[in-house]
């Protein structure tokens, strides 16, 4: 397991240029002492590995930004992709405070070597025409956050995925798949949501797409508190989830979607090992047994297909 004895690891994404694979995680001092406080302190780190389950530290690819900034208070979650002419994008999650509540959009980096970033600016925030937004009063803050950007696969240019709500239906029932576009990774368009409102899940937290075996699954997390009370009446409980779509553009499964973990594990990731037609399942440890909070990423799970669902080896 990937963990830091002075600090708390959770969110997590990886990139791999080949030779290595690069892990970036959110981190925060343990010296806050509440784990509930590292949200507003949380910096990117960053480390690498040949295997994904030996990993050697190296420095920090992000911090927050100097006020006024999208990023003033902390970075979060994210996602790598690689430009054509070589040039790695680093998309992620800026936060600041607005009369003392969080306000999410995304922003991204760029590096020759995955190594040292140079940050670029804002690029997406939620859009009033499809996109909750604060003063709307649906929800503890504005989400707009964790950004997957994937190619489109017809090749006509680029996707961003995002956690976001929709602006109808029961405040607790609203999470949508955010969508954006762009023709070269540095403009982007807002686009309507990839999903509609009323599948049971308040937020989908930090989304990605896979395709194991040659079915498309969306994949994201969401916790008991952010299930709707239709869902949690019907007995989900929270953890990380898979839904199966017809692309990775959707449509997907959403009310159908298969829990993979509970909430022991967070923020579950499906990663395709280098060269080869496999899949390993990487999260990081959110509670003990006794439901407090642990944080750490584990080593790596093999992941197959099995009569159409996902399963998770030891």
């Amino acid at each position: 397991m990937f963990a830091l004895p002075e600090a708390w690891v959770w969110d997590f994404w990886t990139a791999d240029d080949g030779a290595q694979y690069h892990l970036f995680f959110l981190y925060a001092s343990r010296a806050l002492k509440d784990p509930d406080a590292r949200h507003h302190r949380a910096a990117i780190g960053h480390a690498v590995s040949s295997d994904l389950v030996t990993w050697t530290r190296v420095s920090d690819a992000l911090v927050h930004g100097d006020g006024p900034a999208f990023d003033e208070l902390a970075t979060w979650t994210g996602s790598v992709t690689r430009h054509p002419d070589g040039t790695w994008y680093l998309f992620y999650t800026g936060a600041r405070l607005v009369d003392g509540k969080n306000v999410q959009s995304v922003g991204y980096a760029t590096s020759s070597d995955l190594f040292d970033w140079t940050k670029q600016g804002q690029v997406a925030q939620a859009d009033a025409r499809w996109y909750e937004r604060l003063a709307d009063n649906g929800w503890h803050d504005e989400a707009f956050r964790d950004p997957w950007v994937l190619p489109d696969p017809d090749g006509d240019g680029w996707h961003m995925l995002v956690t976001a709500r929709g602006r109808t239906g029961p405040a607790d029932d609203r999470g949508v798949v955010g969508h954006f576009w762009s023709p070269d990774l540095r403009a982007w368009e807002a686009r309507p949501p990839l999903s509609e409102v009323g599948q049971g899940f308040g937020q989908l937290e930090v989304m990605h797409t896979a395709v194991v075996d040659g079915q498309p699954f969306l994949v994201f997390s969401c916790l008991d508190a952010d299930l709707s009370a239709g869902h949690r009446a019907a007995g989900a409980v929270g953890g990380t989830w898979a839904a199966k779509g017809d692309s990775v553009l959707g449509p997907w499964d959403l009310a159908g979607a298969q829990l993979l973990a509970d909430r022991s594990l967070y923020v579950g990731r499906l990663i395709r090992l280098r060269d080869q037609d496999e899949w390993v399942f990487m999260a990081f440890v959110h509670e003990d047994p006794d439901g407090r909070f642990v944080g750490g990423i584990t080593d790596p799970r093999p992941v197959r297909l099995v009569d159409g669902s996902l399963v998770i080896g030891r």
